[in-house]
């Protein structure tokens, strides 16, 4: 096995296995808070930071919809996004512990001593194709039971209506969606994780105490 460095929790005597056993915990933890806080009623569409917002390429014809009056339609497509991503939100707990297991000494070394969000990039970086792929589908149903997509055509209708003879772009809006929450997903991860590495109150275990206290 590669050693880990030599940071706080080597320097108090712990062993490679208690080490990444208390990176796994954070991480198990912190998609458990994570997925928790955008899985409830307005954990996306209520958080300006993750909400997720009209993709780039509709947007002129969105403006134009809402000053031709239909704002209403605009709205309730981004809300109808938003609600997808909350549905599908708590699916991706069996996909997160899954990934979790799979992460060896060699890469708890190489994350010990990272930033407070060494872990969470570490897990974007390896995981998220997977995580797409996976995620994909139970957005795509989540979307579907939530009327995405009869949202997206009600505004295109609107927006034919008012511009005959402009048309909306098409969109992927699985993809978009799908893609949209997982970035949401991971940046409350990342901030449960910088949580447990500098708030000793976030420690609520003693395997995270023991290998995240100073």
């Amino acid at each position: 096995l590669t050693d880990l460095p030599q940071g706080p929790a080597a320097v108090r005597g712990l062993d490679d296995p208690t080490i990444a056993s208390g990176l796994k915990e954070a991480l198990s933890i912190g998609t458990k808070n994570a997925v928790g806080l955008v899985s409830q009623l307005n954990g996306y569409f209520g958080n300006d930071v993750i909400k997720i917002l009209l993709p780039e390429k509709i947007e002129k014809a969105a403006d134009g919809l809402m000053m031709a009056g239909y704002s209403k339609e605009v709205d309730d497509f981004v809300l109808s996004m938003n609600r997808a991503a909350e549905k599908a939100a708590p699916e991706a707990t069996a996909i997160f512990v899954d990934a979790i297991k799979q992460m060896s000494f060699e890469d708890a070394g190489k994350i010990l001593n990272g930033g407070n969000t060494a872990a969470t990039d570490y897990f974007k970086t390896k995981t998220s194709g997977r995580l797409f792929e996976s995620f994909k589908p139970i957005v795509s149903t989540s979307m579907n039971e939530v009327g995405v997509t009869r949202s997206y055509k009600a505004m295109t209708e609107k927006y034919t209506s008012a511009a005959p003879f402009m048309k909306m772009e098409s969109l992927d809006l699985d993809r978009y969606v799908t893609n949209k929450a997982l970035e949401g997903l991971f940046f409350k991860l990342g901030q449960e994780e910088k949580a447990i590495r500098t708030n000793p109150a976030a420690r609520t275990t003693e395997l995270l105490r023991k290998v995240f206290g100073q």
